[in-house]
């Protein structure tokens, strides 16, 4: 049997953000194979969804360039190690000459950047800033007459995002503009990872079912201890599940159900469409949470974000249809450093 460190359970938790014990616990009946470990505590509900707010050490700032036509945007994330420099002046300036050098010159990646002749004068301010600073990533969308786009930058300059949608005319498009910036400000509170849940692995979902299931039901005994009203455990997270076979027994088990309440049959056909809305809500929360046009649209959450374009678009007279996005968060991803963890682990190990 393979032995269990103190640094593989400081490794799993990091990763899982699961309690100590358990990381042990896992690792020690997976023989030390991590991502084992990881499946475990996911089918067992007791690894948590990565807290980014929590584990974001990196400061720095993002940027923004619209075209005055709205025909291409940049957006770029620059990292420093202090807040304090992301609020210096120079570091600012150079964050927006950064996004303008990508705009006007698409280089290929973060390496081709650096290499350009721009990429020496980023060097060259960053040794005067005096701070490790660096370009972490960028993107560029280009949108044809009949492509409409917009972005959106937040207050903090922490997180910039672009959306495109494409339309039946030019006169959508322009007319849809400001209806993306819209989207793009609830892309930037809502922190979408995809676009649909069509963009889902099967594999992904079936995991995330076993996992986010058990974690319900753990919160509900918690919640009946309390005395509390308890959450609905679905029995599926995403619309990719739901396939007619399944909607079909859905509806027959509603309909079912509102005869047993003594509904009569007469009137079921103005409450089970509202049962099927219902179901269909409670059986998608991973969709809503991660898949952008699937999440409930934070300015009239009776639309999805997919319905609200639909809904805009026709008022414009025409149709639309988001495509794309980017998002950039500033340290999304990026762990903390905790300069006490390993003797923690240790500890609870002896």
């Amino acid at each position: 049997m393979a032995a269990v460190t103190a640094a593989m359970v400081k490794e799993l938790r990091q990763a899982t953000d699961a309690p100590m014990m358990d990381c042990k616990k896992v690792l020690v009946e997976a023989d030390g194979d991590m991502d084992k470990a990881k499946e475990l505590l996911k089918e067992r509900g007791i690894a948590k969804a990565a807290k980014k707010a929590d584990r974001v050490a990196a400061e720095g700032l993002a940027g923004l360039k619209i075209a005055d036509d709205f025909s291409k945007a940049s957006v770029a994330e620059i990292n420093s190690e202090t807040d304090f420099v992301a609020q210096n002046e120079g570091f600012q300036n150079l964050v927006k000459d950064t996004v303008a050098e990508i705009f006007n010159n698409n280089p290929a990646d973060v390496e081709a950047f650096m290499n350009s002749d721009f990429g020496n004068k980023f060097t060259e301010s960053v040794t005067k800033i005096g701070e490790k600073i660096e370009l972490r990533r960028f993107a560029t969308l280009n949108a044809e007459p009949t492509e409409a786009l917009n972005g959106y930058i937040h207050s903090n300059n922490r997180i910039a995002v672009i959306v495109k949608a494409k339309c039946d005319s030019e006169k959508t498009a322009e007319c849809m503009r400001d209806t993306l910036k819209q989207i793009a400000m609830h892309a930037s509170a809502m922190k979408p990872s995809t676009l649909s849940y069509k963009d889902f692995d099967p594999a992904y979902v079936e995991g995330e079912t076993k996992g986010r299931i058990e974690a319900l039901k753990k919160d509900n005994e918690e919640l009946k201890r309390l005395k509390k009203p308890l959450k609905n455990v679905p029995q599926y997270v995403s619309m990719m599940q739901l396939t007619d076979d399944v909607m079909a027994q859905a509806e027959a088990d509603i309909k079912a159900e509102l005869l047993a309440e003594g509904k009569p049959e007469k009137i079921l056909d103005r409450i089970i469409p509202g049962k099927v809305a219902r179901f269909i809500l409670d059986n998608t929360l991973l969709d809503q949470e991660q898949a952008l046009l699937d999440q409930q649209y934070v300015l009239d959450d009776k639309l999805t974000v997919a319905k609200a374009i639909e809904k805009a678009a026709k008022a414009c007279g025409g149709t639309a249809e988001i495509t794309e996005f980017v998002r950039l968060e500033v340290g999304e991803g990026i762990e903390k450093k905790e300069e006490d963890f390993a003797a923690e682990v240790a500890a609870q190990m002896s």
